[in-house]
C-alpha cells in the first residue's frame, strides 16, 4: 500500500515523495524511452512517476482527451504512483521562467530522487526542449529563496485535487494504488480547491538526472535490463489506440500496427545485446560512475 506523509498545507496532505520522475514532452514518450524501466522500479517496490509536459493536441492522430484517457490506461500498466500533465503548448515546449517554474513547482511537491529526462538532441523540437527545460528546472526548484507560488502568481499548484485524492487510495488488488492521473477526468483542468502554495513547500533538488536515449543515435552509458518487463512494456505502448491502429491520418508518417512489435523488439534487443540480455532500454548520464569493488562490475568484457 502507498503511504502518505503526514505534513499538510491547510486540509491537503502532501503525498510520499516519488522516487523516480521521468519527464517527457507528449504522452506516449516515457512508454517509448523508459516504459520498462519505470515498471522494473514499480515492481522492486519503488514510487515511480510521469510528467507530460504537454497535452498531445497537435498531433496528427486523436485528440487531447484521446491521449488524455489512453496516458491513464498506461500508467495504470506501468504501475505507475503518479500522472500528471502540464499545459504546455504542444509543438510549442519552450525553455522559459513561466516553464522552468511550472516544473520546479512539480518537483517541490513530488520530491523525486531519480529524474529522468529526454536525451538533449534528437529530431523533435520539443523533446530536446524538454531535456534543457527539465534540467534547468531541477536546480531552480532547489534554490531556497524561490518562491514558485508568488512568481507564478495566481496560477494553481500542478497537484490538482484528484492527484490528492488518488494519492490518498488505498491499494488495489494488483498491490499497489490506481495511478493520478487528473487529465484523463478532464485534460487542461486546474482545480481550484484542495490544492497548496507549492512556493510554502521546502526547496528540493532531485539527487539524479539521467537521460533516456531511444530517440537518438547515441552511445548510452547503461542500460536497464528489461526482459522480464518488456511485453508490458509493449501493452502500455499499445493503451495508445490512438497513435498505433492502422488509419489514414500520419499514415505516411506512423508504422503500420502490425509491423510495431517488430521494431520496438528490434531496439530493445540492440540494447540488450551491449550488455548481454535479451531486451534494455538506453540510458546516459553527465557524471563519472563510482566503483568501490572491480569484482562486482557487471557486463562481460570477452
Amino acid at each position: 500500500m502507498r503511504k502518505t506523509s503526514d505534513t499538510g498545507y491547510g486540509d491537503t496532505v502532501v503525498p510520499s515523495p516519488l522516487d523516480i520522475l521521468a519527464i517527457a514532452a507528449h504522452r506516449d514518450d516515457v512508454e517509448q524511452t523508459c516504459g520498462g524501466t519505470l515498471l522494473k522500479m514499480a515492481q522492486r517496490g519503488h514510487r515511480t512517476g510521469i510528467l507530460d509536459l504537454t497535452e498531445g493536441e497537435m498531433g496528427t492522430r486523436g485528440t487531447a482527451e484521446d491521449r488524455a484517457r489512453e496516458a491513464a490506461a498506461a500508467a495504470e500498466i506501468l504501475r505507475v504512483s503518479w500522472r500528471h500533465a502540464l499545459d504546455i503548448p504542444d509543438g510549442r515546449v519552450e525553455n522559459t521562467w513561466e516553464n522552468r517554474l511550472k516544473v520546479a513547482r512539480v518537483l517541490r511537491e513530488q520530491r523525486p530522487r531519480v529524474v529522468i529526462l529526454p536525451y538533449w538532441k534528437g529530431r523533435h523540437p520539443d523533446h530536446y526542449t524538454a531535456s534543457v527545460l527539465g534540467y534547468e528546472a531541477c536546480f531552480l526548484a532547489g534554490l531556497a529563496k524561490l518562491d514558485a507560488g508568488r512568481a507564478l502568481g495566481t496560477q494553481h499548484s500542478a497537484l490538482s485535487q484528484n492527484d490528492v485524492a488518488q494519492a490518498l487510495m488505498p491499494a488495489t488488488g494488483g498491490g499497489f494504488s490506481t495511478p493520478a492521473v487528473d487529465a484523463a477526468a478532464s485534460p487542461g483542468r486546474r482545480d481550484a480547491g484542495a490544492t497548496f502554495d507549492a512556493g510554502a513547500i521546502a526547496p528540493h533538488r532531485p539527487f539524479k538526472i539521467v537521460y533516456a536515449t531511444l530517440y537518438y543515435d547515441v552511445r548510452p552509458t547503461f542500460v536497464v535490463d528489461i526482459t522480464d518487463q518488456f511485453e508490458t512494456r509493449l501493452q502500455s505502448l499499445m493503451a495508445y489506440k490512438s497513435q498505433f491502429t492502422d488509419q489514414e491520418a500520419g499514415k505516411g508518417i506512423f508504422p503500420a500496427h502490425a509491423e510495431i512489435h517488430a521494431r520496438v523488439e528490434a531496439m530493445a534487443r540492440f540494447y540488450g545485446m551491449l550488455a548481454g540480455v535479451t531486451y534494455a532500454e538506453p540510458f546516459l548520464q553527465k557524471e563519472v560512475g563510482l566503483v568501490e569493488d572491480l569484482t562486482l562490475i557487471p557486463v562481460k568484457s570477452i
